[in-house]
């Protein structure tokens, strides 16, 4: 199969801060060279390309000669202020050998939280590929707090690939895949080339080991898999330094390990809840509401809530579990856990008469609720 006959028309490729700096304490342009030529020859064959980069803060301590500074946010911010500059020069660099121009996309949580921001970036990013111009994405670390990061770059490329519409998304990084052990510990340990499934004995498998300068480790990884084949985007976590390993990936090539995507994906509001806003409370459900909302495909009521956890508002998005722990979804919640706590385990008819008011007999509507 050549790149033309893939049947993919986009793809987000991802590039770990192992993968850039080849394990070492800076960019290493002469694979940046090789990894823009592959994509270059996508681009070529038709296929869009959208990049999620990271990098950003080795970048910055390359350019500023590794300074010896105190690990607060502050510095962080300033060194991805500066590597930023420089790791989205070097892309404009390299891609225009082939030609081509790049647009930066620079990401929070908060950018993925609210709707109409969310909206309003994945207008930016068709608007640029529209215009044959390559997204180049990643988060807004010079900005970015703990309550606002999305946290890594694996998850972000995940949510970018919902923003665009990928087809496929591709993760490298420094290992050759998903393996059945640890292959640093295990010498038997065999790469698992397909998964169609992605359960706790999976995750199991993934840990969360985190490799070299980089945010995300295996089990990020294994997260951001599940977000995009939920949205219906076949994944591929393969080795950067594997000989042609974009081109291969889209060629349907035996590399790395290949997600197969969900065969029924969520539809756009509901992309946003699984990508987006961050979880703000829980409540734990008993097992008759487990089984409504899970099996039946019925929206949360007040009944089979047994217990509430965490302070959120009328609008936020809260996942529920079963007493063990377990989450089997989120959603947004149409009450506040104030208004939640005092309807616990009460019929949704008596709402009105409890609160005073009736925003709708459901907690978490089956319009507003993903189930994992």
């Amino acid at each position: 199969m050549n790149l033309s006959e893939s049947g993919y028309r986009r793809v987000v490729v991802k590039l770990g801060t192992s993968v850039l700096t080849s394990g070492s304490l800076k960019l290493d342009k002469a694979h940046m060279v090789e990894l823009t030529r592959q994509m270059a020859g996508l681009i070529e064959a038709g296929i869009e390309v959208v990049l999620c980069t990271s990098g950003a803060i080795a970048a910055g301590k390359e350019h500023l000669g590794y300074p010896e500074l105190p690990d607060t946010i502050a510095n962080k911010q300033m060194l991805a202020a500066v590597g930023q500059s420089q790791l989205i020069l070097a892309w404009s660099q390299l891609f225009s050998i082939y030609g081509l121009h790049v647009g930066q996309l620079l990401l929070t949580q908060a950018d993925l939280y609210d709707r109409e921001r969310y909206l309003n970036a994945r207008d930016y990013l068709n608007a640029l590929l529209k215009r044959g111009i390559i997204p180049v994405v990643n988060e807004n670390d010079a900005v970015a707090t703990e309550e606002i990061k999305v946290g890594d770059n694996d998850n972000l490329s995940a949510r970018a690939a919902l923003l665009c519409d990928a087809d496929l998304l591709i993760l490298l990084t420094d290992q050759k895949g998903l393996f059945d052990a640890d292959p640093r510990t295990d010498p038997n340990a065999k790469l698992i080339t397909e998964v169609e499934n992605i359960d706790d004995s999976l995750r199991k498998l993934a840990g969360g080991a985190v490799s070299g300068l980089g945010t995300g480790g295996m089990a990020t990884k294994l997260e951001a898999a599940d977000i995009a084949r939920r949205a219906g985007v076949e994944v591929v976590i393969a080795s950067g330094k594997h000989k042609d390993v974009i081109q291969k990936a889209v060629c349907s090539n035996p590399v790395g390990t290949h997600f197969t995507a969900l065969e029924h994906p969520l539809e756009c509001r509901k992309q946003w809840i699984l990508a987006g806003p961050k979880v703000q409370g829980q409540v734990i459900l008993d097992t008759g509401a487990i089984a409504e909302v899970t099996k039946k495909g019925r929206s949360l009521l007040s009944k089979g809530i047994v217990e509430v956890k965490g302070l959120f508002q009328r609008g936020d998005t809260i996942e529920f579990t079963d007493g063990k722990g377990k989450v089997h979804g989120k959603g947004m919640s149409r009450y506040g856990s104030v208004d939640v706590d005092k309807m616990v385990g009460k019929h949704s008819n008596n709402i009105e008469d409890m609160l005073g008011y009736d925003y709708g007999d459901a907690i978490i509507h089956r319009n507003d609720m993903v189930v994992l």
